[in-house]
């Protein structure tokens, strides 16, 4: 029977080549019509014999393109309209639905092979894209996702590419970025002073002879610009770190193929995937201990953060055989936003040899993506390029509420409808330039999405930024505590919404009794939680000092415990800081700019700095980092070997963990001169059995409680400690869940944020 029918797609099917795709199927199971988009998603009209309709809509259901991601396909029957053939229709602006922004995606195979060929058009060519690859997100203008609202529109389509863009059968049919060398976007190579050296080829092939002779090159991306130098070069990666002031903080590489990362590091299958997927993201590997890279690269740690080649530009620098692998890391100073605009130039002139830019504008500047594999799941540690905008269904009503997030790797989320929009990762909002970048691209999701500021969360800490920066704003105002937000977050990131258990561990989040908290056991949903059990306080010596310099901590928690033997304790573990000690012992009989708190983050921080890994720290986590790094270092010996700990009941259904018979004895193990290895592997144990008999506890002294837990806070991207105290708890009969697409870190905090908002209205 011949019929016609109306088919909406909602989900990610603008930017991937799904018009051309539906055209494509018209020719296969012969069906007349249109296809367009609008900001409802795709909208085909077709008319054909039913079985050949019904085998297309299984096709656009179980084979759409590469890129796509189909949330929805509703199908209405309507008459005939007589159609001759089957056509792309321009996009309409209207819509009722949440418009789903297209992501920027990797180089694909087929344009990566005609780039390589001489014969081809586009051969070298470093701005070469299809449907299936290149930039999106990053040049949006506004929507609907069309050449003239991206910051292509300036490049006018030569002959040539305006007959592929036109052609429904081409490959880059309405293929947004399309361009050539004839048409498209060009590359320059700027010296110190700002003089032009070259332009295209011999610039790339001047920058990869400057990157071998061991200087220094800003490259600009599809997100921003990357410092550039040679990976094997120990000397410019310190000239680097020094210039960029980045004394210690990993630095990511890129390989110029699987080949080479084999060569460097350890790599399972799974992560080769992730490594090589559209997106393209930083994996954190296993780096190998015989390897040719020098130790300045991850300073102190076994691991290291790796890409491969993800654009054009940077598939032409490894053309040439003189490149292996470079150091890519981001051209910002450290603390600060992303530099992608030309206006930039001066300053990065200051920090680099030379200069690699090309003229396609970047609308929305972005980092890379950074992951870490399990053994089972793939962790978001920074969820950025390729992996968002990404809207998510919730059943939550989060229509015009928008989520400002935590101060350290700040996400926002934008309420739609019954969708939610975060934000790429933003970075620390410590500094009027970061909360400005943060201000402007809050406000063009807003624009997007169509959403004001009416109903707007922020965390409770009273000296956030986003405190400050809601007092500007005319709207409601809901105050959300810091872990509750993570427990929820990772309860929307699993898609659930019953009351349950959360273990949140993480550096700082301010508390209901004003005290400063990290090491919590809540109960609760989306509505309302109540606190169970938590780490027992103890002083941190100079506040926000005392997060920068771990050693604090230790003297802190040595002078609260034992205030006689803990000042002996101190002067043996840091004699050379006995001035400081006794100030510290003053300041805390006496209260001074010593706030209390139980944190998991300074834990660790207490314990680096006990055995001598970080007194002081340079980055964010560096003490725990590297501390935790130790579980990687070696084969670990099986051992359920733990120190002691006490599990008290203070006040009434409150739980009090007190460590510090277990900091007593692993300072007596390190005055010992025990293995460094062997004492960390027994003190994560501990935090592992902690965890367990804890959340045992409450569900003997409650049992009425439901016997599921959330992991959450930033402590959880330790995987160790986070499978270990899953498979534990999941051994005692409880199911266990862990985040699946948002960072665990704050950087997920804006997901819980929206949805407890949302539960409060």
């Amino acid at each position: 029977m011949y019929k016609a029918i109306k088919i909406i797609v909602k989900g990610k099917v603008q930017g991937v080549g799904f018009r051309p795709f539906i055209y494509a199927l018209s020719k296969k199971y012969h069906f007349n019509g249109t296809v367009q988009n609008n900001l409802d998603g795709v909208i085909i009209l077709a008319e054909g014999e039913e079985g050949q309709l019904e085998k297309m809509l299984d096709e656009i259901k179980r084979y759409p393109p590469k890129l796509a991601k189909i949330n929805e396909v509703t199908i209405h029957q309507i008459p005939l309209a007589q159609y001759k053939e089957f056509t792309i229709i321009p996009s309409q602006e209207n819509g009722r639905s949440i418009p789903w922004i297209p992501s920027d995606a990797a180089i694909c195979e087929n344009c990566l092979e005609e780039m390589k060929d001489p014969s081809n058009r586009r051969f070298q060519y470093p701005f070469i894209n299809c449907t299936q690859c290149g930039p999106r997100y990053t040049i949006i203008n506004r929507l609907p996702y069309d050449r003239s609202n991206t910051t292509m529109k300036v490049f006018t389509m030569c002959h040539d590419c305006q007959v592929e863009y036109e052609n429904p059968t081409n490959r880059r049919h309405h293929a947004q970025p399309i361009c050539c060398s004839v048409c498209g976007p060009t590359v320059t190579l700027y010296n110190q002073r700002g003089e032009s050296l070259a332009e295209n080829q011999s610039a790339i092939i001047q920058t990869v002879n400057l990157i071998k002779q061991g200087k220094i090159v800003a490259i600009k991306g599809i997100g921003g610009f990357h410092l550039a130098c040679d990976a094997y070069q120990e000397k410019v990666v310190d000239q680097l770190r020094l210039k960029k002031k980045r004394p210690q903080k990993p630095l990511a590489i890129m390989a110029k193929s699987l080949e080479v990362v084999r060569k460097l590091c350890f790599i399972s299958s799974y992560e080769e995937d992730i490594l090589t997927s559209s997106e393209m993201p930083i994996v954190i590997l296993q780096r190998k201990s015989e390897g040719i890279l020098p130790s300045n690269i991850s300073p102190g740690l076994s691991t290291i953060g790796v890409m491969l080649p993800y654009t054009p530009l940077h598939h032409l620098l490894f053309e040439n055989k003189k490149l292996e692998c470079i150091i890519m890391t981001s051209a910002n100073p450290s603390g600060l936003p992303i530099l992608y605009r030309d206006d930039h130039l001066e300053y990065l002139q200051n920090i680099c040899d030379y200069i690699l830019t090309h003229n396609r504008k970047i609308n929305f500047p972005i980092d890379d993506s950074v992951v870490q594999y399990d053994g089972k799941n793939t962790i978001f540690v920074r969820r950025a390029r390729g992996f968002f905008p990404v809207p998510r269904k919730t059943t939550s009503n989060v229509d015009q509420i928008i989520a400002l997030g935590g101060n350290q790797k700040n996400t926002f989320s934008v309420g739609k409808k019954n969708s939610i929009v975060m934000s790429s990762h933003i970075g620390d909002l410590e500094n009027e330039e970061m909360i400005d970048s943060f201000k402007k691209q809050l406000h063009h999701y807003q624009a997007f999405l169509g959403v004001k500021e009416v109903n707007v969360a922020v965390d409770k800490h009273p000296l956030y930024a986003s405190t400050s920066i809601v007092k500007e704003l005319d709207c409601n105002i809901i105050s959300i505590q810091h872990h509750h937000a993570h427990h929820v977050s990772c309860m929307e990131d699993n898609g659930f919404n019953e009351p349950c258990l959360g273990i949140i561990l993480d550096g700082t989040g301010y508390g209901e009794d004003g005290n400063i908290w990290g090491f919590e056991f809540l109960y609760g949903d989306a509505k309302s939680f109540e606190r169970l059990a938590h780490l027992k306080y103890t002083p941190l010596p100079g506040g926000e000092k005392a997060v920068k310099e771990p050693w604090r901590n230790a003297v802190g928690m040595l002078l609260y415990y034992w205030p006689q033997e803990g000042k002996e304790l101190c002067m043996k573990l840091f004699p050379e800081r006995l001035k400081e000690i006794n100030m510290m012992e003053q300041m805390i009989v006496h209260q001074m700019n010593t706030p209390m708190a139980g944190t998991c983050g300074r834990l660790f921080d207490a314990i680096s700095a006990i055995l001598g890994i970080c007194s002081i720290s340079t980055y964010e986590g560096e003490a725990a980092i590297k501390l935790s790094d130790y579980m990687n270092k070696t084969v670990l010996e099986s051992t359920d070997e733990k120190y002691s700990f006490h599990i008290k009941t203070n006040t009434p259904n409150l739980l009090q963990l007190d460590l510090s018979p277990m900091i007593y004895q692993i300072i007596q193990d390190k005055l010992q001169q025990q293995s460094i290895t062997a004492i960390i592997q027994k003190f994560h144990m501990t935090l592992v059995s902690c965890g367990i008999q804890v959340v045992s506890k409450l569900l003997r002294n409650r049992p009425e409680l439901n016997r599921t837990v959330v992991l959450s806070g930033g402590s959880f991207q330790n995987v160790f400690l986070a499978s270990e105290i899953q498979k534990g708890l999941e051994k005692e009969g409880f199911n266990v869940y862990t985040h699946r697409n948002v960072p665990c870190n704050d950087g997920g905090l804006s997901l819980g944020q929206i949805i407890i908002a949302a539960h409060q209205l």
